[in-house]
């Protein structure tokens, strides 16, 4: 027995402008295609968690959402002027005593790399994790920051 669906026809021009229109048209085209794990009907995609970056005077500030993972799972290497946030989102064993049929959150290894300025300072790097928000801050070298410069009367 299936899920109980609702749909709408697809509006192809639309949905493929639109990220909840293209997430659509996928579900629709893949269903019923088996799982990498071989259960229910949804596609096993990787994770890849969504970030944003900041600029201040003062530093570079990366904020990543990974809701579900703790510290001890994210790991964060600098090389050549790359910062890395890797990590991972264990799935948490469920009771199987039902049939699933839909698997939408996304679990696995994740990898997010951002090439630095070279006005960062790779010895000031401060990572704090709360409430599912990793926040980076990389400081910038003193003569990157903006100073005001006196002018002097002659």
């Amino acid at each position: 027995m299936q899920a109980m669906t609702t749909r709408r026809p697809l509006n192809t021009a639309g949905d493929l402008f639109d990220p909840r229109g293209l997430r659509r048209v996928f579900d629709e085209v893949f269903q019923g295609w088996p799982s990498l794990s071989g259960e229910g009907n949804a596609i096993t995609s990787a994770w890849l968690p969504a970030c944003d970056v900041f600029e201040s005077n003062d530093s570079l500030k990366i904020v990543a959402e990974i809701p579900g993972v703790t510290p001890e799972d994210v790991k964060l290497t600098l090389e050549n002027n790359v910062l890395t946030i890797r990590g991972e989102k264990k799935q948490e064993s469920e009771d199987r005593a039902d049939r699933v049929h839909r698997y939408e959150r996304s679990y696995g290894a994740f990898e997010r790399s951002f090439v630095l300025p070279s006005t960062t300072d790779a010895e000031r790097i401060e990572a704090n994790y709360k409430d599912g928000i990793l926040t980076v801050t990389v400081a910038k070298v003193e003569k990157a920051r903006p100073r005001q410069i006196t002018v002097q009367a002659s």
